[in-house]
């Protein structure tokens, strides 16, 4: 908002001082963010700025804890085969071991709190459906409960219900172990509220005329879900599938609970790196997860602008 031409002279120094003031909580929010960046590629094992780097000089920066994060661990980082070499980083590298985890987790997880949350909604959206509040409570309610309890509740029930004593199974390229699926389910959890939520906002504007219609033309029941539910409903199951992604790919209390090398995540493998091994690898990856969330949130937005034109509350 611009300077309205008839301000006074205290509106005007309220005006700047008002946009100087956000500005600094703004600078004060995001500056942590930002110091990870730099430090990611300074070329000493160090966690501060070297006079180097201050005076920027091209030799104080450095690529090399990017490349450690494919090296750490590999049984022969010098191999000058390109193929053995990533099979070897694929294998052994313990970064690309806990990224694998961390995507096999997140898309799992996603994938079956998206479905369950959207059926969810869409159950809840049934204007004659009973205690649809209390419903409601319960559905969101692992966003309210702290994730410690909602973690060592799925570790006893993992426990009682002999999850975990299941064999693992080999499919060459991945090893589905019981604590894996322990942590999906547990993920899929914390990530349905969201999907719920996003949901079930999405369908505030819908307008059920539309499946009558449908089904006034002949239309099958499925056929009305995939051909006029779904692509209205689309942007907010995306954001919520976006959300419960973001979800399960950040957290560690769970991962935690069932810890052990082949379920360890990427947070994980920063908390243990943190405790065990000092390293400038973690703000490397610290630096990789900032550009993935810029670029998850960028989706995000544009998501929504775009669910806001379909239910025409944007002009577009």
């Amino acid at each position: 908002m611009a300077l309205p031409a008839h301000a006074s002279p205290l509106e005007t120094a309220w005006f700047y001082f008002f946009r100087f003031f956000c500005g600094l909580v703004l600078l004060f929010l995001i500056m942590p963010i930002l110091i990870i960046v730099p430090l990611s590629f300074n070329a000493e094992p160090y966690f501060t700025f070297t006079d180097g780097m201050l005076a920027f000089e091209k030799d104080a920066y450095s690529m090399r804890w990017y490349l450690n994060i494919l090296t750490n661990g590999m049984a022969n980082p010098d191999e000058p085969d390109t193929w053995k070499w990533l099979a070897d980083s694929w294998a052994n590298a313990q970064w690309v071991h806990a990224t694998k985890n961390s995507f096999i987790i997140a898309i799992a997880a996603t994938i079956i709190s998206t479905t369950l949350g959207t059926i969810a909604a869409l159950g809840l959206s049934q204007s004659n459906l009973p205690y649809r509040g209390l419903l409601m409570g319960l559905l969101i309610s692992p966003m309210i409960v702290p994730i410690i309890i909602t973690s060592a509740a799925m570790f006893f029930f993992a426990s009682y219900s002999q999850l975990t004593q299941l064999d693992p199974i080999d499919l060459g390229f991945l090893k589905i172990t019981p604590n894996l699926i322990a942590i999906v389910i547990t993920h899929a959890v914390l990530g349905t509220p969201f999907v719920v939520i996003t949901v079930t906002a999405t369908l505030v504007g819908f307008d059920k005329s539309l499946v009558r219609a449908a089904s006034s033309l002949g239309a099958s029941p499925t056929t009305t879900f995939f051909k006029v539910i779904m692509p209205l409903i689309l942007p907010g199951v995306i954001s919520g599938a976006l959300f419960a992604f973001i979800t399960s790919f950040d957290e560690v209390v769970a991962v935690i609970f069932f810890d052990g090398y082949e379920t360890r995540t990427i947070p994980r493998q920063m908390f243990a790196g943190i405790r065990e091994q000092i390293s400038p690898t973690i703000l490397a990856v610290a630096t990789i997860l900032v550009v993935l969330s810029i670029l998850l949130l960028t989706a995000l937005e544009l998501l929504r602008r775009r669910g806001e034109r379909l239910r025409g509350m944007s002009p577009g």
